[in-house]
């Protein structure tokens, strides 16, 4: 197991084995712990937390470690049938955490491990509802267009102009407005709704929080992160905050990146329309910048083969976790089952 937390967007796990699928190397499951209730959410993925999945199983010893160079990770996601490769840099046998790969949103530089988000022929379709854009009906306001994509987990993307916002806004300025978390949360439900994944928007609410995430765009333009550093127009292609368990994130979601870049890669988009198609996109978020690469094909429909971003992880700690479970024969009785973390 995998383990973060502290925050909305930051309370998951990773539950992680060795795949007995033929060609894959590992199984990755993505649990997100609702800070407010008292569930499991295994509805999504976090990319984020993906990049710590290969070295978690190095360290583990579910994986043969090489000396040097950069080991290429086969992983099984779970949740959402996806391949994801992980690039993880060995040196003297060890994975390499320290490094001078800087991501903006993260307080120290660390080793760079790439991962690669593939799509096979038989995967989901790109655009559930069969068009780029879809026009979402909803009980709180006017109707709004949107890009409904499966890529990496299901995303809805929006224009800023929908929320009423600019696309440059600071996670403490929109998370200290509750009622533009509560129209978020509502246009994210319906459009949920639209996508199949539920019956109806409350459903949503209830019991699908970590996915679909809802993102906004706008175009480039000049603003401060909250950190206070100066982010250029001329730098970046486009701005864009998510929304990760119903609070703005105070960066960026992997699964947010691939989104916005397979949407850039694709005509008549919310993100294309803004940035033109293009195979990489430089995303300004509210920590900085990031660039996210996809490659898209067009036969008989759009499909993405690959979409491409970087991340780092390393150990913060170890430790055993005692989880209750049901011991059969025991009368009903409780005992508890031992599951590392890192």
């Amino acid at each position: 197991m995998v383990w973060a937390g502290g925050s909305s967007s930051t309370s998951k796990a990773a539950l992680v084995s060795r795949s007995a699928r033929p060609g894959y190397d590992l199984d990755y499951y993505s649990a997100a712990l609702p800070i407010d209730a008292a569930f499991v959410d295994w509805s999504g993925n976090c990319g984020n937390l993906a990049a710590a999945v290969a070295p978690f199983a190095f360290y583990r010893g579910m994986l043969e470690v090489p000396r040097d160079g950069i080991a290429r990770i086969r992983i099984w996601q779970v949740n959402t049938a996806r391949l994801i490769v992980a690039h993880v840099p060995f040196r003297g046998g060890q994975v390499q955490e320290h490094g001078d790969f800087i991501l903006d949103g993260v307080a120290f530089p660390a080793a760079e491990i790439r991962l690669d988000f593939e799509s096979g022929p038989d995967g989901p379709d790109l655009f559930p509802t069969g068009s780029p854009t879809s026009v979402i009906e909803w009980s709180g306001g006017v109707p709004f267009e949107a890009t409904l994509i499966d890529a990496g987990s299901p995303t809805i993307l929006v224009h800023a102009d929908a929320l009423g916002l600019t696309g440059v806004e600071t996670a403490a300025e929109v998370n200290a407005n509750p009622e533009l978390l509560a129209k978020a949360e509502q246009m994210r439900a319906h459009a949920a709704v639209r996508l199949g994944l539920a019956a109806t928007p409350e459903e949503v609410t209830a019991r699908y929080r970590q996915s679909p995430k809802l993102a906004y765009v706008n175009r480039a333009r000049d603003y401060v992160t909250a950190s206070g550093t100066h982010v250029d127009e001329a730098s970046i292609d486009l701005v864009a905050r998510t929304f990760s368990m119903g609070k703005l994130h105070h960066a960026m979601t992997g699964t947010g990146t691939v989104a916005i870049a397979a949407a850039a890669a694709v005509p008549n988009t919310i993100v294309s329309t803004i940035t033109g198609v293009r195979s990489m996109v430089r995303i300004g978020h509210a920590s900085g910048s990031v660039p996210v690469g996809a490659e898209s094909e067009n036969e008989g429909g759009w499909r993405i083969r690959r979409t491409s971003f970087s991340r780092s992880a390393r150990i913060l700690m170890d430790g055993v976790v005692f989880i209750p479970v049901q011991a059969p024969g025991l009368g009903g009785q409780s005992t508890s089952h031992e599951t590392d973390i890192a």
